[in-house]
């Protein structure tokens, strides 16, 4: 079915503006009109336009700015506020047009006799934890809970973003920066000293071959050699997509690789056992909480890791004797289960442990500096070593012969 653009106007005067797929035009009006909205325009458009400008306006939703809804939300129920008159008040106090849209769209939903989790799901911003945890909390009569549950979920979630970013920024500039500096030397600085000693006819030692024949290639290259890593990204991410076991060896390549690891495989841990405490914090069983956990690990290795665990699980085991079984799992957590399960307490035991790994994940991010910096500074060293000795060489060779006669 074809997809419309449309923009309407809502009972309190905001322009909204979206796209809906339909039948037809008359179909697709009267779904606008019956949601609350005086259309002001309404067209035919491409599907894939329509879906990237979805895209976009999603995207423009920050992970602060979910929490702070749901922080709100909750108080404001927790208050004995009606839930429509909540969201009319954060809607007028949201800065961002789009986020203020989608809670309208859900009020317009709850208003004709959705419930609060079926808005939030028809909306396509909110993560599915989000939804899963709020329709728990509906269920329950608890929904005020639910939010903050979700709220502090969500606010783990943004640490451990930005503790992976702290990690990662030093390493990535460093290597832009050294490359970019390579990559100068070779094209605009080498050739102009080069073309001294070929000018001479002088008989050039390898070295010195070799730092000019590097040159002549950045020269004529250099596009490809800035564009070989994007295209290489590209292909990897086809491949990864394409075929699992590529995204399998790759993914455990970043578990498996120095100092990559440190920051890979502690993000990993925490996402793990994050999930699994807001998820059993909801009572959601445990094997459908291994089935939603290993859908967003967003790693090969882990995801077929967490299969394997439910499968045993499905046979009759232990949690944690599970876990053992599955190399990526640190003893420390297989512990932590193995005395959750015993006293019942598995919802602490994972609250600890993904503050315990969100605590090791920013220790690695203060220190990735200084593990990153000698490797650095070795490769750098090692360059400039190797074009200081290719152009001293012709000179000191020079020099010898000069002194000679």
């Amino acid at each position: 079915m074809p997809f419309y653009a449309y923009k309407g106007i809502n009972a309190d005067g905001g322009v909204i503006k979206g796209s809906m797929e339909g039948a037809d035009i008359d179909t697709v009006r009267d779904a606008v009109s019956s949601a609350g909205l005086y259309v002001v325009n309404l067209k035919q458009t491409n599907y894939y336009f329509s879906s990237l400008h979805k895209h976009i306006l999603i995207r423009s939703i920050r992970r602060t700015e979910v929490i702070e809804f749901a922080t709100n939300l909750a108080v404001m129920l927790k208050a004995g506020m009606p839930i429509l008159v909540a969201h009319a008040d954060i809607a007028r106090t949201v800065e961002n047009a789009y986020l203020r849209q989608t809670i309208n769209s859900m009020r317009r939903m709850i208003e004709l006799g959705g419930g609060f989790s079926e808005a939030a799901e028809a909306q396509s911003v909110f993560p599915d934890i989000f939804v899963r945890i709020t329709r728990v909390g509906e269920e329950t009569g608890n929904l005020e809970k639910s939010l903050l549950d979700v709220a502090a979920h969500l606010q783990k979630m943004e640490e451990l973003s930005a503790s992976l970013k702290r990690a990662l920024i030093y390493p990535a500039f460093a290597v832009i920066s050294t490359f970019g500096a390579l990559l100068f030397w070779l094209v605009y600085v080498m050739p102009k000293i080069m073309n001294i000693f070929v000018d001479m006819g002088m008989a050039l030692p390898l070295p010195t071959r070799i730092l000019l024949a590097a040159s002549n290639f950045a020269q004529s290259y250099w596009y490809a050699i800035i564009f070989a890593p994007v295209a290489a990204f590209v292909v990897l991410g086809y491949l990864k997509k394409k075929k699992p076991k590529v995204a399998y060896y790759v993914d455990l390549a970043k578990i498996r690789a120095p100092i990559l690891k440190h920051i890979v495989h502690n993000r990993l841990l925490a996402l793990f056992t994050e999930q699994m405490r807001i998820l059993n914090t909801a009572s959601i069983p445990i094997d459908k909480s291994l089935r939603i956990v290993s859908e967003v690990i967003g790693n090969e290795v882990f995801r077929v890791a967490i299969d394997n665990i439910r499968e045993d699980i499905a046979l009759g085991s232990r949690i944690s004797d599970s876990l053992a079984k599955q190399k990526v799992f640190s003893l420390l957590l297989t512990r932590m289960v193995d005395i959750g399960e015993a006293s019942g307490s598995l919802d602490e035991q994972f609250e600890y442990l993904s503050g315990h790994y969100l605590t090791k994940l920013d220790d690695v991010s203060q220190k990735i500096s200084k593990m990153v910096e000698p490797l650095v500074i070795g490769f750098v060293g090692i360059m400039f070593a190797m074009i200081i000795l290719g152009l001293l060489l012709p000179i000191y060779d020079l020099v010898s012969k000069v002194g000679s006669g």
